[in-house]
């Protein structure tokens, strides 16, 4: 009965000219949308690469050079594009590229692609994700709406139930015979994508296994729609609102859902405004050690303890130059300000994110995306991850400068230049995110609410579809 339905099922939508018109469509599209982000993957990969280099040669060909300087000219930690970003860009659009790296200060990833784009960007961008979280349902949508419905409209239903058929068996064809095509095409894409990835070089490692997980994340989410656009054809009279329903359930789960989850989550935990954020982290340092201001009380304290530490009477008979000390222990303060507050903004994201996964529930779209970016790297997990690697890189980038001012030159002495060779001893940024075991282990209760949308849906369809 299920081959026999199946066969039946496929031979119909074959015949349908909506339908193939449709999948052409949606084919095309995903043909595009690859093409399109396959150029861009290589495009910014290449421009990552050129910055990086060039950016590691201007710092390595400073010449001679006080190491104060330096650190006040700074230098740039880039972010790289991962490799299935090609896949879903998440929020790599909006989240920033490049962090300036300077003394006395922590800066935000700057010069993101939302920036540079004009009015149209509003319309969206063709992109694998946008194809694989909003068209597939819809196709679903139309291949699925009508299942049941015209069984009933034709008459076949009641010919059917007179044969004494296994409805259970009949459902199951019907599933087969619609989830078939939408998983040929969704395995021929995510093929496509790793036979590029694969064979493009110097551009980040990939990984199968990421792929093959957000693959069966994919499907498992074509999964849950069929069982829904199944359940609602079955328990409606008309095909014309089974399409209907249908589709005002795509438009909860993929629009309102979202949008809803993501208001509530910035009301109930606010990140401060920039000019809060700002107005903080210059209170706390006034408060604290100024490394340029030597006649302060924290540095007249500073200077009294490093001097009963070292037994000596004068900063002159310290066996270090006490300015690079005193900018070090400056950079440490400032860090510990930056720390807090920015752990502050991480737990505000933190806890909008046990929000999202709380309204989870409510919408298979929202697990879909988190679990899709968070594989990918391209969520905001990854980016704060980045921002943190770049901001420790930049504490040790301090204090490598300051110690070799303080070590090499006297008190007073602010006439020392480093060597044109000393920039080379600093080792090059380099960021590894985190690794899938972790993504998944940190992204557990997404892939929980998947499973019980995956159950539930199941469950409603074979269990209350059984009075057709």
């Amino acid at each position: 009965m299920i081959s026999k339905t199946f066969l039946k099922e496929t031979k119909e939508l074959l015949r349908d000219g909506r339908v193939r018109i449709a999948f052409f469509i949606v084919i095309l599209l995903l043909g595009l949308a690859v093409w399109i982000s396959a150029r861009q993957y290589e495009n910014v990969n290449e421009q990552y690469e050129a910055a990086k280099m060039a950016e590691r040669t201007i710092w390595e060909n400073q010449g001679e050079k006080n190491p104060h300087s330096a650190a006040h000219y700074g230098t740039y930690a880039f972010k790289p594009k991962y490799p299935l970003s090609l896949v879903d860009q998440g929020v790599d659009k909006y989240a920033g590229t490049s962090i300036f790296l300077e003394a006395h200060n922590r800066n935000e990833a700057q010069f993101s692609a939302a920036a540079d784009q004009t009015g149209l960007a509003r319309f969206g961008d063709l992109t694998p994700d946008f194809i694989l979280l909003f068209i597939i349902p819809l196709l679903i949508i139309l291949l699925g709406y009508n299942s049941f419905t015209k069984e009933r409209e034709m008459g076949t239903l009641t010919l059917l139930k007179s044969q004494g058929i296994s409805m259970g068996k009949w459902i199951l064809g019907k599933w087969t015979a619609l989830f078939t095509p939408i998983l040929i095409m969704t395995a021929f894409l995510f093929l496509v994508a790793g036979v590029l990835l694969s064979g493009l070089e110097n551009f980040g490692i990939f990984n199968w296994s990421a792929l093959v997980v957000m693959f069966l994340v994919y499907v498992g989410y074509y999964i849950i729609f069929i069982n829904i656009v199944l359940l609602i054809s079955a328990k409606t009279r008309k095909s014309g609102v089974s399409l209907v329903i249908s589709i005002g359930v795509w438009i909860i789960a993929c629009l309102a859902a979202p949008k809803a989850a993501s208001n509530i989550a910035e009301a109930k935990h606010p990140y401060p405004t920039r000019q809060e954020f700002t107005a903080n982290v210059l209170k706390d340092k006034k408060e604290g050690l100024d490394g340029h201001n030597p006649w302060s009380k924290e540095a007249k304290l500073l200077q009294e303890k490093v001097l009963t530490e070292y037994g000596v009477d004068s900063l002159h008979k310290l066996p270090f130059n006490f300015d690079g000390y005193r900018m070090q222990k400056s950079e440490e303060h400032e860090a510990e300000i930056y720390f807090k507050h920015y752990n502050y903004l991480k737990e505000q994201f933190v806890q909008q994110s046990h929000v999202y996964r709380g309204l989870a529930a409510i919408s298979p779209y929202l697990p879909t995306r988190f679990l899709s970016m968070a594989i990918a790297q391209t969520d905001y997990a990854t980016h704060w991850d980045f921002a943190d690697a770049a901001e420790e890189y930049r504490i040790a980038t301090q204090k490598f400068l300051n110690d070799n001012f303080a070590e090499n030159s006297e008190y007073g002495n602010w006439g020392y230049r480093a060597d044109a060779d000393f920039w080379k001893n600093l080792p090059a940024f380099d960021y590894n995110p985190p690794e899938l075991d972790s993504v998944l282990s940190y992204n557990a209760s997404n892939l929980g609410i998947l499973g019980l949308w995956l159950v539930g849906s199941f469950g409603l369809l074979l269990f209350t579809t059984k009075t057709i």
